[in-house]
């Protein structure tokens, strides 16, 4: 969660960005050729307290003090209450702990400040887009398959989104199959629009894996969630996408609605190249939503009502993303939702936003965040791949 102060009637007042930072203040120490921002540095600007737990260590949520809570060695991070994933590892450096400069771009600055990316929120249209179908079964629990689990989902969270006001269109209405790339150009054609695709999980090395976890596309030059860093692959040299931020921000508001709304466990906000991610030009995510091959998640995967749960819970995440353009503050948080469940007065938490106008590019420097274009890459127009935050 960022920074609270408590008022009466569950009000979440939030400060944001240190009022003394300055450019100067900003340290960019290069190890191997990576350019990295220590933790105090980051905690200063955004006014946030810090901690930095020993490699190796299991973060539960419950005990979760701090809102930014980062893992020696690791690539695992706790922002605002919910889990996520670093492109690349927390490094220790003469003494400092690093986090790299892409990360702090790319991954921070939207799950902190979604409200602060630029064109969030103007959405007018939804395609939803349930996963699989026809020969193509996804994942099979002795219950039913995901194809079908997927589909039902969608069919459930369509009418609420209808009325929210939005449009929606579905990249599939019944068990048939649909090309990948047929899928990212229904949602390229729509205008003003989101794109969520909805999955179910599963595994063949534990039988006890469990919970929730969300992706958006990889940026240029990093590293999937699921790759060894150290390895050559990890630098892909994949275009990145240009609605980025948007991305990471619809998984930030769809994934604390998730966790605030039904108890599961935590797998985090991740990134991938899914071939639905990559050839999608508007904000696009993921959504895996629980495990078919552990017999209790899948048991409860199974029930109608269960689904319901989590069409509704995806609704309000969308609503929430819809609302950054036009509150321009933080939206709810996993705390926020559940501590609005639990309130007996059943007073709705409406966080007020006290926020100093501090831009990350304009502190650090607009040359700070370009990766460099590999040179078989054709010049590209400005966006939002040049990792330049606006204020």
């Amino acid at each position: 969660m960022l920074k609270r102060l408590f008022a009466p009637a569950f009000v979440s007042i939030f400060i944001i960005s240190h009022p003394s930072f300055a450019a100067d203040d900003w340290k960019i120490i290069k190890v191997n050729g990576r350019d990295y921002l220590t933790v105090d540095n980051i905690s200063k600007f955004y006014g946030l307290p810090a901690e930095v737990a020993p490699s190796g260590a299991q973060i539960k949520l419950e005990t979760v003090k701090d809102p930014l809570e980062f893992i020696r060695d690791s690539r695992e991070v706790i922002i605002n209450g919910a889990r996520s994933w670093l492109c690349f590892p927390l490094l220790e450096h003469d003494g400092k702990f690093l986090v790299s400069r892409t990360d702090v771009a790319k991954t921070i600055e939207p799950l902190v400040r979604p409200h602060r990316v630029a064109n969030v929120g103007q959405i007018r249209t939804v395609v939803l887009d349930p996963g699989h179908g026809g020969h193509d079964k996804g994942a099979v629990c002795r219950y039913g398959s995901e194809k079908n689990f997927a589909l039902d989902v969608a069919r459930q969270l369509r009418p609420l989104l209808h009325a929210k006001g939005l449009r929606v269109i579905m990249t599939r209405e019944g068990d048939y199959f649909v090309p990948l790339e047929v899928r990212a150009r229904i949602a390229n054609a729509a205008r003003d629009s989101i794109f969520v695709s909805i999955h179910f999980n599963a595994t063949d090395r534990d039988p006890s894996a469990t919970g929730f976890e969300i992706f958006s596309f990889t940026p240029r030059g990093a590293p999937s969630t699921s790759d060894n860093w150290v390895t050559s692959s990890s630098a892909s040299v994949q275009a990145g996408s240009r609605v980025d931020a948007q991305s990471m921000a619809l998984s930030a508001c769809i994934y604390h609605s998730l966790l605030g709304h039904i108890p599961e466990f935590d797998r985090g906000i991740k990134r991938a190249r899914f071939a639905v991610l990559r050839l999608t030009e508007v904000p696009a995510v993921l959504v895996e939503g629980g495990f078919l091959t552990e017999r209790g998640e899948s048991r409860l995967i199974a029930e109608k009502d269960w689904r319901g749960r989590l069409a509704q819970a995806i609704s309000v995440g969308i609503e929430n993303y819809r609302a950054l353009a036009v509150k321009k503050q933080p939206p709810m948080l996993v705390a926020d939702y559940r501590r609005q469940g639990k309130s007996v007065l059943g007073v709705p938490i409406e966080p007020v936003v006290q926020e100093v106008d501090s831009s990350l590019a304009d502190l650090i420097g607009e040359s700070a965040f370009p990766l460099p274009t590999p040179a078989s890459t054709p010049p590209r127009a400005p966006s939002l791949e040049s990792d330049v935050i606006v204020p």
